[in-house]
C-alpha cells in the first residue's frame, strides 16, 4: 500500500465554475483516486476554494457583499456542484480557515528563517479609479520578448516568460481596462534564482511527466527572479513579522497562500479525523506520492514556484537552511497539466457568457454524461473544443447505444427468461475470449488511468464494451428459446462481462457503475460518493471563519477491488431500466440559442 496525495487545484471562490473547469482539474483527478483506491492504495483527495485576493474584492463589491460574503456564497455553489460531479474529496474545505492561515504562516515563517524571502521596493501597479492593488494577473499588454499582444503580468502564455506588470507594454487592466497606476511600496518576495540549481536537479528526476508540463518547467529555469508574495489591501493572510502583522494595508499574495493550500488542507483532513500527525503519512514518507491536478494556466505555480517553497522549507536550496516546525516535506511527485477546453470554437468566457456552468449542466443532463465527455474526448494533451453536436453524439452513440444497450438488453433477456443469473453449462471458446477480453481491460485500462492517460483508458473501457455487443449480436440468445442450457450460459457470460465492465468503468462513470451493481443484483454501495457536512472553524482568532460552512467529504474505506468477481448464479434479477438518457437532436439548437440568448 501506498499513501497517494491527489492535490486538485483550487477553484476561485469569485464566481460559479464552468465546465472548462472541471475538465482541467476535476474528473481526471478523480478517475485517478478512484482508481488508485481501489488498487488498494491509501488516497488522500484534497482541495477547497481559493478565497483570497482582489477578484473576491472587486466581485464583491459588484453585488453589494462583503468579501467574505462573496467568497462564503461561492465556496457553497462550488461544493454543491462539486459533490453533484460525484468528485470523491476526502476533504474540499477553504482558505479563509484559522487553519490555512496558522500553516500558511508556518511555512513563511519557515522560508524567511532560512534566507528565502526578500524584503524590498517594487513598482505595484494601483487601479486609478479604486486605490486597489491590481493582481499581476489581471494586468495585460504585450510581451517585450516575442510581441504576444495578450501577455499577463506574472507571465507570457506565449512564450512562457516570467514578467513583471512593468515589462508589459501599453499595459492595461482586465478588470475595467484602465491603465494602472505603479508606486513604490515595500513588499517580500521569494527568492527564485536560489532555487534554481535544485529545481533543475529535481526536474531531471522527473521522467515520466507529461512533455508540455517538463518542458515549459525547464524553459522557466533560464531567466528565474525574486517573484512578490505581499501586496496592499486588506483581504488575505497577514504577514507573520513584527511591525507587518498587525498592518491592515499588507497582506500575503493571493497565489503565495493558495499552494500552501495542499498542505493546510491535509492538515486540517488529519485534525478532523482524529488523529492529528495523520498528514504526515503523506507529506514525509519518503515512500510516498503525490499528484498535482490543473489546468495549463497554473503549471508554473505547481512545477517552479511551490516546489521552490517546499525546498526553502526544507532547507535545500543555494542558502541552505533547516526544515521548520512542520518538518521536511515531500515534493510532488507529478504535476498533471490538461490544457484548455473550449466551447463551441470559442474560449470561455463569463463576461461575454460564453460559458456553461456546472450547475446548469447538471440541471438538465446526467453527471455521468459530462464525466464521460471530459474522459473521452476532453483537453488531456491538447486544446479540445466541447460542442453541443458532439456532446450529443457521443452520449447517444456510445453511451446510450453502446454501454447502455449491453447493460439492459443482457440483463432484460436474462430476467425474463431465467428471473436472475442463470447457472452457465460448460463455456465454448467464444465464450471464454469474451471474458479473457473483459478480464484483460483490468490491466489495460488501469495501467492507462495509473499514467494519468484518461481519454486511452476509457477508449481501451469502451473496446470491450464493443465486444461485449458484438458476442451478444454473434450469438443471439433470443433465437435459443429450444436451448435453454446454451442460452443461459451465453447470458452467463455477457452478464459476467457487464459485471467485470461495470468494474472497470467505476472510476470514470461511477454514478452509473453503481446503478449496473444494482441491477445485476448487488447491495450497498459499489461506487463510493462524496457528501456535503457543515462544520465549524477548528480555531478562534485570526482568519477563522465564523459561523458554520460546508465541506465536502466522504468514506471512501469500503471500495471494491479492482479485479474481475465471478457473479454468482442465483441471484435474482428485476427487468431493468435504462441507464442512460437517449437525447433529442433538439437539444442542439436549444442550447446553441440558450448561449446566444
Amino acid at each position: 500500500m501506498t499513501h497517494v496525495l491527489t492535490a486538485l487545484a483550487w477553484p476561485y471562490a469569485n464566481g460559479p465554475r464552468h465546465i472548462g473547469h472541471v475538465a482541467g482539474f476535476g474528473v481526471p483527478a478523480d478517475v485517478f483516486a478512484r482508481y488508485m483506491r481501489m488498487r488498494g492504495h491509501d488516497v488522500l483527495m484534497v482541495s477547497g476554494t481559493d478565497e483570497h485576493g482582489t477578484p473576491i474584492l472587486v466581485q464583491a463589491d459588484s453585488e453589494g457583499l462583503t468579501a467574505a460574503e462573496a467568497a462564503a456564497k461561492y465556496n457553497r455553489i462550488i461544493v454543491e456542484d462539486l459533490d453533484a460531479l460525484g468528485l470523491s474529496y476526502d476533504l474540499f474545505t477553504r482558505t479563509t480557515t484559522g487553519n490555512h492561515y496558522k500553516t500558511v504562516q508556518e511555512l513563511f515563517s519557515t522560508l524567511y528563517g532560512n534566507g528565502y524571502i526578500l524584503q524590498k521596493k517594487t513598482l505595484g501597479a494601483i487601479s486609478p479609479s479604486t486605490g486597489r492593488t491590481l493582481p499581476d494577473r489581471y494586468i495585460e499588454g504585450t510581451c517585450p520578448h516575442c510581441g504576444f499582444d495578450s501577455a499577463r503580468g506574472d507571465q507570457c502564455d506565449n512564450c512562457g516568460r516570467q514578467l513583471d506588470p512593468t515589462d508589459l507594454i501599453d499595459p492595461k487592466s482586465r478588470i475595467n481596462g484602465e491603465t494602472p497606476k505603479f508606486v513604490e511600496e515595500d513588499h517580500f518576495f521569494l527568492d527564485l534564482p536560489a532555487f534554481a540549481d535544485a529545481l533543475n536537479a529535481w526536474l531531471d528526476t522527473r521522467t515520466g511527466w507529461r512533455t508540455n508540463v517538463l518542458r515549459f518547467t525547464k524553459n522557466l529555469l533560464d531567466e528565474m527572479h525574486p517573484r512578490p508574495i505581499s501586496r496592499d489591501l486588506d483581504w488575505g493572510v497577514p504577514i507573520p513579522l513584527e511591525g507587518w502583522i498587525d498592518r491592515p494595508d499588507k497582506r500575503l499574495y493571493v497565489w503565495f497562500d493558495a499552494v500552501i493550500g495542499y498542505l493546510s488542507a491535509t492538515i486540517e483532513w488529519a485534525r478532523r479525523s482524529g488523529d492529528p500527525d495523520a498528514w504526515k503519512r503523506w507529506w514525509q514518507d519518503p515512500e510516498a506520492v503525490s499528484y498535482y491536478f490543473m489546468g495549463k494556466d497554473n503549471i508554473v505555480f505547481h512545477s517552479e514556484i511551490w516546489p521552490a517553497m517546499l525546498l526553502g522549507a526544507n532547507g535545500e536550496g543555494a542558502n541552505g537552511g533547516e526544515p521548520g516546525p512542520l518538518g521536511k516535506l515531500n515534493l510532488p511527485t507529478e504535476v498533471v497539466s490538461s490544457e484548455f477546453l473550449t466551447m463551441e470554437g470559442k474560449q470561455f468566457s463569463s463576461s461575454r457568457r460564453v460559458v456553461i456552468y456546472v450547475r446548469d449542466f447538471l440541471e438538465r443532463y446526467s453527471p455521468d454524461a459530462l464525466r464521460y465527455y471530459i474522459c473521452a474526448a476532453g483537453p488531456e494533451n491538447q486544446d479540445s473544443d466541447f460542442t453541443w453536436a458532439e456532446f450529443l453524439r457521443r452520449n447517444n452513440d456510445e453511451l446510450v447505444a453502446g454501454w447502455g444497450n449491453l447493460v439492459n438488453r443482457s440483463i432484460a433477456m436474462a430476467a425474463k427468461n431465467f428471473g436472475a443469473v442463470p447457472e452457465p453449462g460448460e463455456l465454448e471458446e467464444v465464450d471464454r475470449e469474451l471474458l479473457a477480453t473483459t478480464k484483460a481491460a483490468f490491466d489495460t485500462v488501469g495501467d492507462l488511468i495509473g499514467a494519468n492517460k484518461v481519454r486511452a483508458g476509457i477508449g481501451e473501457a469502451m473496446k470491450a464494451v464493443a465486444a461485449a455487443n458484438k458476442y451478444l449480436a454473434d450469438t443471439a440468445p433470443w433465437k435459443m428459446k429450444e436451448d435453454p442450457k446454451r442460452q443461459g450460459t451465453v447470458l452467463y457470460t455477457v452478464l459476467q462481462a457487464v459485471s467485470d465492465l461495470k468494474t472497470v468503468m467505476s472510476p470514470f462513470l461511477p454514478h452509473s457503475s453503481q446503478r449496473v451493481h444494482e441491477l445485476l443484483g448487488g447491495e450497498g454501495v459499489f461506487a463510493p460518493m462524496p457528501f456535503i457536512e457543515e462544520v465549524a472553524d477548528l480555531d478562534e482568532g485570526q482568519g477563522a471563519t465564523d459561523g458554520p460552512y460546508p465541506i465536502l467529504t466522504g468514506d471512501y474505506s469500503d471500495v471494491p477491488k479492482w479485479e474481475s468477481v465471478p457473479l454468482v448464479p442465483g441471484t435474482v434479477l428485476e427487468k431493468p431500466t435504462p441507464v442512460f438518457t437517449k437525447l433529442e437532436p433538439s437539444i442542439v439548437d436549444e442550447e446553441i440559442e440558450r448561449l446566444n440568448a
